[in-house]
């Protein structure tokens, strides 16, 4: 009897368990069973396995293979347990070094030929297992740039069985040698500009607000206006990411199947209208798998024409804007995926979108128009901090360029680092993310800053999360000025830019 094992992980959502691949090849019939809880497409490993052994000049023992996914009771599925489970088998049967091959957490899916091709979710796998105190890792070479990321970890990419057998001792002679992939770590700047934008000069500063305390924002105007190309434009003027934000984000993307690759530049996702909440939110029959709005985590959502969503959609948004996560919940158990976004919403005024502009005539009835703002609801809008009525641009303003998108980040940028301080001994990066419970118990202005705010609460003009969000634009205003505390006239401008009516 032999028996050898390595090292694999299980993902569920973006949290990891490491799992025992273990061998034993046995003197019964010949066999090849897999057991420790694998779904279909794992199952089916044990004929990839053989045939990928086989077709490389390593073939099996014609004995009875057991192979042991360890622990049991968590589930495991896909594909990418293939390489781990050749290892433990040639390590079992000798044709590898055991010690060494258990020194190593493999990665990979095997094509009959013995090739190694890349999976999705390798970064988060490797996130999760190092935080579970392992370090050493060997991985497909089409996925060792978003590997190579990782600090403080060895990992190895490889293209063929061949080469991981004689990485870990086999005398086979290597195929296909690998050209190890190095990451790219020069990253183009985002081209488009506020420069481009021709006649707008308010909504651009709000957007500069918005930007600097991380602000959800609604803007609603005619078609033509402008809205579309002001909200592509945001992500020019947020912060470069942090290694850490630009981890957390390509780790959503590789487990989304996106091409892998880090970027320091926020990240800006614009779903259609007819996307649905599982689409947005995330979801998945047995594997969930997260949504737009993870994948728009630390940069920007962006939903154009927002009325036309679906209500479901645009309801499911309200939990993920206040917490920042999305829980998805399955047999299996609840998967966990960052969800601290932007919102950005764009609306016209009326289905036919003329209500506001003098040039043309609005054929919708007032009924309609209701009808027709009022699928954003109350509890949703609640949630915005911003919202902007933007109107066209009159001609003698068309020939007015916006200021360059490189000025406005020094602008942000600044700001950002002067609220820093305030924010340094709290858990919250951005004046958006601050409870309003924290925030009035020990940020709240001198009451003669807040007294016109005072007054809308007592008039019913603001709810308290409305009140909240006030506050927290005028901290943002106030730190673009380099103003310790808000004073009455941030608070009016706050209280502007918050709006009380879409009409």
């Amino acid at each position: 009897m032999a028996l050898a094992k390595t090292k694999a992980v299980a993902l569920f959502g973006l949290n990891g368990t490491l799992i025992d691949v273990e061998a034993d090849i046995s003197s019964n019939l010949p066999n090849f069973i897999l057991v420790g809880l694998p779904d279909a497409s794992l199952s089916e490993a044990t004929s990839r396995v053989r045939a990928a052994c086989t077709n490389s000049g390593l073939s099996l023992p014609g004995r009875r293979i057991t192979v042991n996914l360890s622990p049991a009771s968590v589930p495991k599925r896909g594909s990418s347990f293939d390489l781990a489970i050749a290892v433990s088998v040639l390590a079992a049967s000798g044709a590898l070094n055991q010690e060494a091959a258990g020194e190593w957490l493999h990665v990979g899916e095997l094509a009959l030929d013995g090739s190694i091709r890349g999976v999705n979710g390798v970064l988060p796998s490797l996130l999760a297992a190092k935080e579970l105190g392992w370090s050493r890792f060997i991985v497909p070479n089409e996925n060792l740039a978003e590997a190579e990321v990782i600090e403080e970890i060895e990992v190895f990419g490889f293209d063929h069985l061949t080469q991981v057998a004689s990485f870990h001792g086999s005398d086979v002679q290597p195929l296909a040698a690998g050209n190890e992939a190095k990451i790219n770590r020069e990253q183009q700047s985002n081209q488009l500009c506020y420069s481009d934008v021709l006649g707008q000069p308010e909504v651009i500063e709000s957007m500069v607000v918005a930007a600097t305390g991380g602000h959800h924002l609604l803007m609603v105007g005619s078609p033509g206006s402008g809205k579309t190309m002001v909200a592509e434009r945001l992500p020019s003027i947020l912060p470069r990411l942090t290694a850490e934000q630009a981890i957390e984000t390509a780790a959503v993307e590789s487990l989304s199947g996106l091409p892998a690759g880090i970027s320091f530049d926020a990240p800006f996702r614009a779903p259609h209208h007819n996307s649905s909440a599982s689409s947005l939110i995330g979801g998945g029959l047995s594997v969930p798998r997260p949504g737009l709005i993870s994948m728009a985590h630390n940069g920007v959502l962006f939903l154009d024409e927002a009325p036309e969503f679906q209500q479901p959609a645009l309801e499911a948004l309200r939990q993920p804007l206040e917490a920042g996560e999305v829980f998805i919940s399955r047999a299996a158990g609840v998967a966990r995926f960052p969800a601290r976004f932007q919102l950005i919403m764009a609306a016209n005024p009326c289905p036919c979108g003329y209500a506001w502009d003098p040039t043309k005539r609005c054929k919708c009835v007032e009924p309609v128009k209701s009808r027709y703002l009022n699928r954003l609801s109350g509890p949703l809008l609640d949630r915005i901090d911003i919202s902007l009525r933007v109107n066209n641009v009159p001609k003698a303003m068309q020939k007015e360029r916006g200021p360059v998108s490189s000025q406005l980040r020094e602008r942000v940028t600044a700001a950002r680092d002067f609220g820093a301080a305030r924010l340094a001994k709290t858990p919250w990066r951005l004046n958006a993310q601050v409870p309003g419970a924290y925030l009035r118990r020990q940020w709240k202005p001198n009451g003669n800053a807040t007294a016109a705010l005072d007054k809308a609460l007592e008039r019913g003009l603001l709810s308290m999360r409305g009140y909240d969000r006030c506050i927290r634009l005028a901290y943002s205003i106030a730190d673009l000025e380099q103003v310790a505390s808000p004073t009455a006239e941030h608070i009016a401008r706050a209280m502007y830019l918050r709006g009380t009516e879409l009409g």
